[in-house]
């Protein structure tokens, strides 16, 4: 009797929170045909798939921004070629920039005001990657010039992970608060920013810079819906953009063989803005694995280190 009853009510529950979910996703009150969105970091990887994903729910309009003309052309092909079969078809626009440029970002929100009035979502999906070591990258010029050459690898790791989203945040903000009515912004993170890595150290430090100046953006700004997503290693050639030149020597596991799969990455990406999702681990049993971290964190550096294949250097 008492087992019926609280299967009956778990039951219960949770057909009460599955339609309180639907009721409150943010399509029911902003539709699909009528959402702008905007993608910066959009020729490759995450930001390429999620250009095409939202072609296919077919938005109102995509803008695709990304440094490199002849990769955002074939993202525009490819959207096109994805896209809703309604009578009405996104408009697809490519504008080539780089984020940490103030002037290239005022030259998108410029164009996106002027053509749609305004946008509805942002996806900061651009970065750079760093694969070694701290003290490797010292070692790679000899005496006090190894130091200054970290530093200048260090400048452009955060000019990437750091910089970028904040411009892209100073220059975006603005326009999604005056021109839509339920904006959101997404912030491709990364679990290293959360859960330190060996041979990372660079690439995590910077990736929480930017995960900590969104988190203190949505509380400046609530009328926005920040989500932060963090995801672990995800297949593609992220690792080619690496700035300490550690794309020759990669540790671990080949992520086109063993990473996240893209497409399932950005529809959890979109899933999230849906719901207005503050902080998502993918594979979601990363989020107990961050709490692990403040409780048993011996436990979780084996296992980066593992992870990895890092064994710290002998004493001499």
């Amino acid at each position: 009797m008492w087992t019926g009853n609280l299967s009956a009510l778990l039951v219960g529950l949770s057909v009460l929170l599955t339609v309180r979910r639907c009721l409150s996703a943010r399509s029911r009150r902003l539709p699909r045909s009528t959402e702008r969105v905007l993608i910066i970091g959009a020729s490759s990887g995450i930001g390429r798939t999620l250009a095409v994903e939202y072609a296919r729910l077919g938005v109102h309009g995509v803008c695709v921004v990304g440094r490199r003309v002849e990769m955002l052309e074939e993202v525009v092909e490819e959207c096109k070629s994805h896209a809703h079969s309604s009578l009405k078809k996104t408009e697809v626009l490519a504008l080539a920039g780089d984020f940490a440029e103030v002037g290239d970002m005022v030259r998108v929100r410029n164009e996106l005001q002027s053509r749609w009035g305004g946008i509805d979502t942002v996806v900061v999906a651009a970065g750079v990657s760093a694969l070694r070591p701290l003290l490797d990258i010292v070692k790679d010029k000899p005496g006090d010039d190894g130091i200054q050459h970290l530093v200048d690898v260090s400048a452009r790791a955060t000019r990437g992970n750091f910089v970028g989203p904040l411009v892209a945040a100073a220059t975006f903000i603005p326009l999604l608060e005056s021109s839509s009515p339920h904006p959101s912004i997404l912030l491709v993170n990364s679990l290293a920013s959360a859960i330190p890595a060996p041979t990372r150290a660079l690439y995590a430090s910077t990736k929480a810079a930017s995960l900590h100046l969104y988190q203190a953006l949505a509380i400046e700004h609530p009328k926005i819906a920040f989500t932060q997503f963090l995801p672990s290693t995800v297949e593609g050639d992220f690792r080619a953009s690496a700035v300490d030149g550690g794309a020759a020597n990669v540790r671990e596991a080949d992520p086109n063989k063993h990473g996240l799969k893209r497409i399932p990455v950005a529809r959890r990406c979109i899933q999230a803005i849906e719901h207005r999702e503050k902080h998502v681990f993918m594979p979601w049993s990363m989020g107990p694995s961050h709490l692990i971290f403040w409780l048993w964190p011996a436990f979780v550096e084996w296992r980066a280190s593992v992870k990895y294949r890092f064994t710290p250097p002998q004493r001499t």
